[in-house]
C-alpha cells in the first residue's frame, strides 16, 4: 500500500492514523465526497487488524452491547454502538463475499486473512477518494481560524476537521505510540491513567514454583476479580498464566489485588470428596484429583498436602475442606503483567466526558475528534473492540 498522491495541502478532513478507527472514519467521510486525507507514521494501514484474533481476526461479537465495555463513563459508548453496528459490519463483508465463521456464541473471524479486511478497508477508501501520506512523522498540530494546520516530515497540511485515531499503547512494535494521549493533553483534555489490558499475567518466584512445571496445560476455570467473573480456558505458561480467562480478568485487576481460580467450576470438590468418603473411602485425595484435573496438574496440588496420599476415610472434614479451598478458591496474587508488549489493547485514554457520545468530537474544540482505542472504552475479547473502533470511526466520519 503505497501513499496516495496529494494534490492540495487543504482538506475537508485529516485523520491522524490508519487502523480500525481510522479507516472507517476515512470510508464514512469519503462516502460523503469529503476531500479526506489520512496520516500515519508506519508504512502501510491495518498493521494491527492483520495479526489480530491470530491473523484471521475477530472483527466483531453479534453480542455487542455497553456491558462489555469498560470505561470511566459506562454508557458513553451506546450511541456509536447504536449508530453503526455489528450488522452493519457484517454487511460490508458479505457485499465483498469476504467469508467468516463463528468461533464462540457471537465471535465472528474471518474464513481466510485478517488482511482481507485490510484489503477491504483499504480499497474502499481509495474508492470514495480517500489519500494515504505514510511514513508521515508529525511536527506539531495548532489551532487556528480555520481549523488546524498540520506539520509533518512531508508537507505543512490545513484542515477544517481533525480526526485522532491513534490508538492506545498496545503492541509498540507494530508502531503504538502516545500520540494520542500527548495530543489530547496539548488541547487541554483530561487523559486517564493507561494501562495494559488483555494481557497474561506473571508470577512472582514463590508461585512459579507451582506453575511452572504446568507450563503448556490448558484447562475450563472460573476466574474472579472484584466482583467480576469470567468462565473460559486458562493456559499455564513459563511465565505464569494466560490464556482467554486470564485475559479477560486482566482488564479488571489492579496491581497488588489477588485473584480467585476455580479450576473445577463445574464440580464442588468438598461434596464431592464427602460423597466418596462413604462410596469409594479407600482412594486417595491424590488419586481423585486426578481423575478430575489434568494429571500433572493434581500431582502438584497434591505435594501440597501431606494427607494427599492418606485414603478419604482417614481424612477429616478439615483437610478435605483444605484441599477443595486449593481447587474451587485458589487465590493468587500476579506480580504484574507482561505488558503493552503483549497487550491486545490498553485502558484508559482520553476521558470520554470531554467528547460527543454522538460524534466523538471534544466538546470544547470544535473539529476536533477522537476515536477508538485512544479513548477511555476499553471491550472485553472477543471482538468487541474491533466493533468500537467501526463504530466510533464511522460516527465521526459521518459528522466531520
Amino acid at each position: 500500500m503505497k501513499s496516495s498522491q496529494k494534490h492540495s495541502a487543504d482538506w475537508d478532513i485529516i485523520i491522524i492514523g490508519a487502523g480500525a478507527a481510522g479507516l472507517m472514519a476515512a470510508i464514512a467521510a469519503g462516502k460523503r465526497k469529503k476531500r479526506v486525507l489520512v496520516l500515519d507514521h508506519g508504512k502501510k494501514a491495518g498493521a494491527k487488524i492483520a495479526v489480530s484474533g491470530g491473523g484471521r481476526c475477530n472483527f466483531t461479537n453479534t453480542n455487542t452491547s455497553y456491558e462489555h465495555y469498560i470505561s470511566n463513563n459506562p454508557k458513553f459508548c451506546i450511541s456509536a454502538l447504536n449508530s453503526y453496528t455489528p450488522w452493519d459490519f457484517i454487511a460490508l463483508l458479505d457485499n465483498h463475499n469476504i467469508n467468516y465463521h463463528e468461533k464462540k456464541i457471537g465471535q465472528l473471524f474471518c474464513d481466510g486473512s485478517a488482511k482481507q479486511i485490510v484489503q477491504l478497508l483499504h480499497d474502499s477508501c481509495l474508492n470514495f477518494g480517500v489519500c494515504f501520506a505514510f511514513e508521515s512523522q508529525i511536527k506539531f498540530v495548532k489551532k487556528n481560524r480555520t481549523g488546524f494546520l498540520i506539520k509533518t516530515n512531508q508537507a505543512q497540511l490545513q484542515t477544517s476537521a481533525l480526526i485522532i485515531a491513534t490508538g492506545g499503547l498496545s503492541f509498540p512494535k507494530l508502531g503504538a505510540t502516545d500520540f494520542g494521549h500527548k495530543l489530547a493533553s496539548q488541547f487541554g483534555l483530561k487523559i486517564l491513567p493507561s494501562s495494559p489490558a488483555l494481557v497474561p499475567f506473571l508470577l512472582d518466584n514463590n508461585n512459579l514454583e507451582v506453575s511452572k512445571p504446568l507450563a503448556g496445560i490448558a484447562l475450563d476455570v472460573v476466574v474472579t476479580c472484584n466482583k467480576v467473573s469470567f468462565f473460559d480456558s486458562l493456559l499455564f505458561t513459563h511465565k505464569g498464566l494466560s490464556g482467554p480467562a486470564i485475559l479477560q480478568i486482566s482488564s479488571y485487576w489492579q496491581a497488588g489485588r489477588p485473584i480467585q481460580i476455580d479450576l473445577l467450576p463445574k464440580i464442588d470438590l468438598f461434596e464431592h470428596l464427602q460423597k466418596n468418603k462413604i462410596v469409594k473411602a479407600k482412594m486417595t485425595i491424590q488419586a481423585i484429583l486426578t481423575s478430575l484435573l489434568p494429571k500433572k496438574l493434581a500431582l502438584v496440588i497434591a505435594k501440597q498436602f501431606s494427607f494427599a496420599s492418606k485414603s478419604i476415610a482417614e481424612c477429616s472434614k478439615n483437610q478435605m475442606q483444605q484441599c477443595a479451598n486449593r481447587v474451587n478458591r485458589w487465590q493468587v496474587t500476579p506480580s504484574g503483567t507482561e505488558g503493552y508488549r503483549v497487550a491486545e489493547v490498553s485502558r484508559g485514554g482520553v476521558d470520554s466526558r470531554e467528547l460527543s457520545s454522538k460524534t466523538m468530537e471534544c466538546l470544547n474544540i470544535s473539529g476536533l475528534y477522537f476515536v477508538g482505542e485512544v479513548v477511555d472504552v476499553t471491550g472485553q475479547l472477543g471482538g468487541y473492540n474491533l466493533q468500537w473502533a467501526w463504530s466510533s470511526g464511522w460516527v465521526a466520519g459521518q459528522n466531520a
